[in-house]
């Protein structure tokens, strides 16, 4: 009698066990570009909503600086911590590719969420991006071009050296600068980098404007960056000589907006990158979805998505211009 009530017993303690093995629920980080940077609140929004629904444990984690190297130990904690998936904004396209094959190594699957590894590619699962930013370089300079009436010296107030999304969107717009005769007249005399901090991307900006005194335009393609050269603008009363434009969050652009400092600027919903990101990763990690070129899947809110070159994925197919008309339409 006894020995059958120690077999029960160890029988429902097994199945007690096992239960709450099967019930773990998928871990899954985001490790940002660094700490400080509002535009990943909103894809971390995205992560967040998307978890609470499908019942996935989510983290975000960030360096305090944007550096090539800053993430390799955020990596590498959460290769120790045993997350299923990470997801990551990456500082360099190359700099983190040991590290992402060790997390692969160990099962993980990984995400690059907002950039990619350009020409790195192999080092990652797949990627998931705002847009196609193919068009990303052409669009800002269209949009600089028709504030400015075609015509005048610009410059480009971007993030960091190494940021490959933003080196990208930079090497379409020198080359449509150069090859399209629309914008003949537009001259690009400076690109400087302000590493995406706000005193850095300031001191940047007042640079530019103390050493090309015939300025009519920034781009600036990082929402630190927009945001320091309107204030820049803003504080000197030079709307009316100096335009900026770039990439930006509606919620930081509002006021600048508003008063017209800023006449437009563009981005996308960052917040469907997150929520793309998990469907996709929860997809995978239970056989629905297969990362595959050409596979596609269905996404609640964001419809058909479909696998592209490279493991690539896009949350939106166009960039969204924000001006005084829609900017109260936006609040991420």
């Amino acid at each position: 009698m006894l020995k059958k009530s120690l077999l029960i017993g160890l029988a429902a303690g097994l199945a007690m066990v096992t239960t709450a093995f099967a019930a773990d629920p998928i871990k899954i980080v985001y490790i940002g570009k660094n700490t400080g940077n509002p535009y990943f609140d909103s894809i971390t929004g995205g992560f967040e909503d998307a978890c609470k629904e499908k019942g996935c444990e989510f983290e975000f984690v960030a360096p305090a600086t944007a550096e090539a190297t800053s993430q390799i130990p955020f990596i590498e904690a959460q290769i120790q911590r045993g997350v299923n998936v990470i997801g990551i904004a990456p500082n360099s396209p190359d700099a983190l590719n040991q590290v992402l094959d060790d997390a692969r190594a160990k099962g993980i699957l990984v995400l690059t969420v907002n950039g990619d590894l350009v020409g790195n590619e192999s080092h990652r699962d797949a990627t998931i991006l705002p847009v196609d930013f193919t068009k990303t370089g052409p669009n800002q300079v269209e949009l600089m071009g028709s504030l400015i009436g075609y015509k005048g010296e610009i410059a480009i107030l971007s993030a960091t050296t190494e940021a490959p999304d933003q080196n990208t969107w930079i090497a379409a717009m020198n080359d449509t600068l150069a090859n399209d005769a629309k914008y003949k007249d537009m001259k690009l005399v400076a690109t400087v980098y302000g590493d995406d901090q706000p005193e850095k991307s300031t001191t940047e900006m007042e640079a530019l404007l103390a050493n090309y005194p015939n300025l009519v335009g920034v781009i600036a393609p990082t929402t630190v960056g927009i945001a320091a050269a309107a204030q820049v603008v803003q504080q000197r009363g030079i709307a009316d000589k100096v335009h900026v434009t770039g990439l930006g969050l509606p919620s930081e652009m509002r006021d600048f907006i508003k008063d017209g400092t800023v006449k437009a600027f563009q981005l996308w919903s960052p917040y469907n990158e997150g929520w793309l990101a998990v469907h996709f990763a929860l997809g995978v990690l239970d056989g629905s979805i297969k990362n595959e070129v050409g596979a596609s899947f269905d996404v609640p809110n964001l419809g058909k998505v479909t696998i592209a070159d490279k493991n690539a994925m896009i949350a939106q197919p166009e960039l969204t211009t924000f001006d005084a008309s829609n900017i109260d339409n936006f609040n991420f």
